[in-house]
């Protein structure tokens, strides 16, 4: 990996965009500007917050997340690839992929006009991710940060064959408390319900909170906006080249059982992801590309 002087000299940007390591040797990303400010960790180019000037913060970590070579962090935005959720044939394999945990090389920055800041990644593919995905393809993770976060995942299938994927952006959005908020979006969606035996449901309205909730909502491709009503404010999502959502809250007796989520975690936080998983996997045909992009902005209620 990079030193800091290494990555500093070429892709920082005075007080804008700079490099550091944590006390475990980690090297994660500051960035502040006339917008926002926002940080990143390198490993696995893991969004870990995002805050609007002005404005509470909207990207959830755990006060108990741990940043340590190839073990993912809780909380903030990791990214599921090539695979969401546990591997179709192969259990050993790490659940939603290793592009969380694998090392990502920054190969540009910039300062764009109005203020907002841009970083763009690509993805090591190692010789151990290698071994669990032998297929020929470049990845490409493009954030901007401002007064709207916008990301941009990039799957290039460099090989003489198709490939297929699933994949999410897995965010975590602080909320004043879970029970109290609601999501729209997602009425009338069909999805799977993954506290019941995958069994397939159908929204009825909002999306609200009274224990665990894990589902993927199939063929979803519209807006949605969490309310909270104590925060003023509503979060919008908005996505392009997802077909898929995932909502997730654990409550509490799986937070216990994860061990970095904190006794209380799960009551401050909802995931919210932008996916195409089950049955809206992508298929990649040789020399083609797929993008998936999302952008989260925060409106006053």
């Amino acid at each position: 990996m990079n030193n800091i002087t290494n990555l500093n000299n070429p892709f920082g940007i005075g007080k804008q965009l700079v490099f550091a390591t944590t006390p475990s040797g980690q090297t994660v990303i500051t960035i502040n500007n006339q917008q926002a400010s926002a940080t990143i960790a390198l490993q696995g180019a893991h969004l870990m917050s995002w805050q609007p000037v002005d404005a509470e913060a909207v990207i959830w970590l755990s006060a108990d997340a741990k940043l340590a070579p190839g073990k993912s962090i809780r909380g903030g935005m990791p990214i599921c690839w090539p695979w969401f959720g546990a591997h179709a044939t192969e259990p050993a394999f790490p659940a939603h992929g290793f592009a969380r945990t694998a090392d990502w090389d920054v190969i540009a920055s910039a300062s764009l006009p109005g203020g907002t800041t841009e970083i763009i990644f690509e993805l090591a593919l190692a010789n151990n991710a290698l071994t669990q995905w032998p297929n020929p393809t470049s990845v490409r993770y493009r954030i901007t940060v401002g007064k709207t976060l916008s990301m941009e995942l990039i799957t290039h299938n460099t090989g003489p064959t198709a490939i297929t994927i699933s994949e999410a952006l897995h965010t975590y959005f602080t909320v004043s408390d879970v029970r109290k908020i609601s999501i729209d979006g997602l009425d009338g969606c069909h999805y799977l319900d993954k506290v019941d035996e995958m069994k397939e449901r159908q929204q009825s309205g909002a999306v609200t909170f009274a224990g665990e909730v894990d589902r993927i909502y199939i063929d979803s491709e519209d807006d949605c906006i969490i309310h909270d009503p104590a925060l003023s404010r509503q979060i919008r999502i908005s996505k392009t080249g997802s077909r898929s959502t995932v909502v997730w809250n654990p409550w509490i007796e799986k937070s216990i059982q994860m061990g970095d989520m904190g006794e209380v975690g799960y009551l401050n936080m909802v995931c919210i992801e932008s996916a195409n998983a089950a049955d809206n996997s992508i298929t990649i045909p040789a020399g083609g590309e797929h993008r998936l992009t999302v952008n989260y902005s925060v409106e006053r209620a």
